[in-house]
């Protein structure tokens, strides 16, 4: 998982480290495909929100391209608001809810 700032999908030296890592770990075992969900805080419209949910999803998506990982073997979805990690309505559950996650879905071929 990575977190976003409000109302931006631009990644932070914090969440190209994790990126890294989970390049490194995507570069290893080269069989697995990942689904990467984008994620927004409560406030904004829905629409609003699953617009930047992909966003922070597709920044994820390219910076993993930009390590070696074959987009093929990546897609992205966007739950905007509507599948918050923290239901809570305040300043901290809305910085954990602003992320993007990676999910190993499959080995290719299973």
């Amino acid at each position: 998982t990575v977190n976003f700032t409000v109302d931006s999908s631009d990644l932070s030296a914090q969440a190209q480290t994790i990126l890294r890592t989970q390049a490194a770990w995507l570069n290893r075992y080269p069989t697995y495909q990942i689904l990467i969900e984008g994620h927004a805080d409560e406030r904004g419209t829905r629409e609003y929100n699953i617009a930047l949910g992909q966003r922070r999803a597709e920044s994820v998506a390219s910076y993993l391209a930009a390590q070696g990982i074959d987009a093929s073997r990546v897609s992205t979805v966007s739950w905007g608001k509507d599948r918050p990690i923290d239901p809570g309505s305040n300043e901290a559950a809305w910085s954990r809810n602003r992320n993007a996650y990676t999910n190993v879905v499959t080995e290719a071929g299973s």
